[in-house]
């Protein structure tokens, strides 16, 4: 028996060091090949949408802003059943691949449709009295839209995961490349949408909009094949079965032994290093004293033993403490999800209100240059104030404020969180006041009541609030990408970015009921509001950016007190291949050793 017993080894061996060399650094480059083809393509395609519909479907400004808002808003919820595919039975590779092909067939609808003249009204240079599309020209947009926001479903929450997975950046001694991992994704990522808001909103504007569309649906299709070159060299992480069934049973499993009184000794609750195997390879969670009465699902009564001696658990009756853990683990993420919801209210009409500002203004590069910028191609600052920002942060950011914190990787993600909440603000505030200098000069040159004309105004003047948002971006968005894939569960992983996307469509529906509501309750005896449909001139744009200053500053509060209560995620790791060890808890990508006492608590830094 013992030849048999090294051939097996041998077998085992051989298939450890084939899955060694699956994943690492080599399959970056398609992977992050295919998602700058998808930015671009995306930026391509949404970043100039609000012109599409404004002017070569005659949509009013409220009712396009609404309707990419309300697009936006779902093609973020659709992550959250895109996780649910991903982490239950498809995995996140197969995800990937079918929601590229989805998102293609609905960009070659608009593309078909931004071709052929009869899916559009009759063209309304005058912007008076519009004949706008029909419901049977809208019904076109309305379902290659739908069908992007699939397909943003699947890419969303897996791709960034799917890239982690090839790093295993999860663990502590990777903790610098996670950290210059998730800067360098949105990096690049924010390279691709500079050339996407120059290159494709140009061709939008001057050109025509077939092209202008055909451009991204081509880049689409490049995304596509190059994922696919990679794929011999991925490593494909098998689904372990869905996490939401899991969370369901701990919760059905606490409610049935609510009655139960939990033990103060957390040793008695129930543990199965086996049963945790395949979801737990990177350290099992520890018990934590925060929201204990889901350790009720835990304890072990005289009904389980039984199931418990045959090692043939009842899950809807008892869970392990990993399990538990799991579920307060995501729980523990929850309000700091809701807060980026105000914070995507805030700019969720931004971005359509300034493209209509810009088209007012001067728009000319110099006084002499006969060339214009395209009105949405001012969100180029927007991206280059955040590039500039990513690449400067690790490089002169993280070193200066190391000498203060202490800390290596400069401050928390909690605290870079919070700091692009107060940039935010300051970026809608400047917004406030550029808008008021814009009309006052509308004002001097009695061009209030023009729709067409343009005020002499240099468009220059959005710039300082594209900036700061940009830099806000910088901050917020990757600082919370990080903290939900460090702080989730290893099975969860895409759940958690679903998370992040659900966060924004709430914010986007949140934006457009915000509009709505401010366009319909603002309106005077006169018949102006805050925000009119078509000449914005005559608005109080200013007021509605003030409105928006001030729900933030509620925001930054609230997310302050999450912020302080919040416990990190303790992980156990053991050392591997037969090696001693100590216990190690890893915290906040630091690691505690807890055989010369040290707790998590002090880990935390918020």
């Amino acid at each position: 028996m013992e030849p048999l017993n090294e051939n097996n080894k041998d077998d085992e061996s051989i298939e450890m060091s084939n899955h060694k060399k699956l994943g690492g650094v080599k399959t970056l480059p398609f992977i992050l090949a295919n998602e700058i083809c998808d930015r671009f393509a995306a930026t391509g395609f949404h970043a100039n949408l609000i012109t599409y519909l404004t002017v070569q479907l005659n949509i009013p400004l409220v009712k396009a802003s609404n309707t990419l808002t309300n697009f936006t808003g779902l093609s973020s919820f659709t992550p959250i059943i895109g996780a649910l595919v991903a982490d239950s039975f498809a995995g996140r590779y197969w995800t990937i691949v079918v929601a590229l092909l989805i998102y293609e067939l609905g960009m070659i609808i608009i593309t078909i449709s931004a071709f052929l003249p009869q899916f559009h009204p009759p063209q309304c240079p005058t912007q008076v009295n519009c004949k706008e599309a029909s419901q049977s020209q809208l019904s076109v947009l309305y379902v290659s839209l739908f069908l992007t926001a699939i397909g943003l479903g699947g890419t969303r929450p897996s791709v960034v995961a799917f890239a982690a997975d090839q790093l295993d950046i999860s663990k502590p001694k990777k903790q610098a490349t996670s950290w210059n991992f998730f800067n360098w994704y949105y990096l690049l990522l924010s390279l691709a949408s500079l050339s996407a808001l120059t290159l494709v909103v140009y061709i939008q504007d001057r050109v025509s909009w077939g092209w202008g569309l055909g451009i991204p649906t081509i880049a689409m299709v490049v995304a596509f094949v190059v994922f696919l070159v990679g794929s011999p060299l991925y490593q494909k992480a098998k689904p372990e079965g869905s996490p939401f069934v899991r969370v369901a049973q701990v919760i059905v499993a606490a409610i049935k032994k609510r009655g139960v009184e939990v033990p103060v000794d957390d040793k008695l609750l129930y543990e199965n290093k086996d049963l945790d195997a395949g979801i737990s390879k990177d350290g099992r969670l520890v018990h934590t004293n925060q929201l204990r009465w889901f350790d009720r699902a835990a304890i072990i009564t005289q009904d389980d033993t039984v199931h418990l001696l045959t090692n043939s658990p009842k899950l809807w009756r008892i869970a392990t403490v990993h399990r538990v853990e799991e579920l307060k683990s995501m729980i523990r993420l929850l309000p700091f999800v809701s807060t980026g919801i105000l914070f995507v209210m805030a700019y969720s009409h931004q971005g359509s209100f300034t493209i209509m500002q810009a088209r007012t203004m001067d728009r000319h590069i110099t006084k002499t240059s006969s060339f214009e910028i395209p009105p949405a191609s001012m969100a180029v600052f927007d991206v280059l104030a955040l590039i500039i920002t990513l690449a400067l942060y690790d490089r002169l950011f993280v070193p200066f404020a190391s000498r203060f914190t202490k800390n290596p990787a400069g401050i928390t993600c909690l605290q870079r969180m919070g700091v692009g909440f107060a940039v935010n603000i300051c970026a809608t505030l400047v917004g406030s006041f550029v808008e008021i200098k814009r009309k006052h000069v509308a004002r001097d040159h009695k061009l209030i009541d023009q729709t067409t004309h343009i005020i002499p105004i240099s468009v220059y003047w959005l710039v300082p609030q594209y900036t700061l948002h940009g830099v806000a971006q910088a901050f917020y968005q990757v600082g919370k990408l990080e903290f939900l894939y460090d702080q989730s569960p290893e099975s969860m992983k895409s759940t958690a970015m679903a998370l992040y996307w659900i966060a924004i469509a709430l914010g986007q529906y949140a934006g457009t009921l915000m509009v709505t509501l401010v366009h319909k309750y603002s309106a005077g005896k006169n018949g102006r509001n805050w925000l009119p449909d078509r000449n914005i001139n005559k608005g109080r744009l200013e007021y509605y950016y003030m409105l928006v200053t001030g729900i933030q500053v509620v925001n930054l509060v609230y997310y302050y007190i999450c912020a302080w209560f919040y416990t990190y995620k303790p992980l156990e790791e053991v050392a591997k291949s037969g090696e001693e060890g100590d216990l190690e808890l890893v915290v906040d990508n630091m690691v505690v050793d807890v055989t010369n006492g040290h707790e998590g608590k002090e880990a935390k830094d918020t």
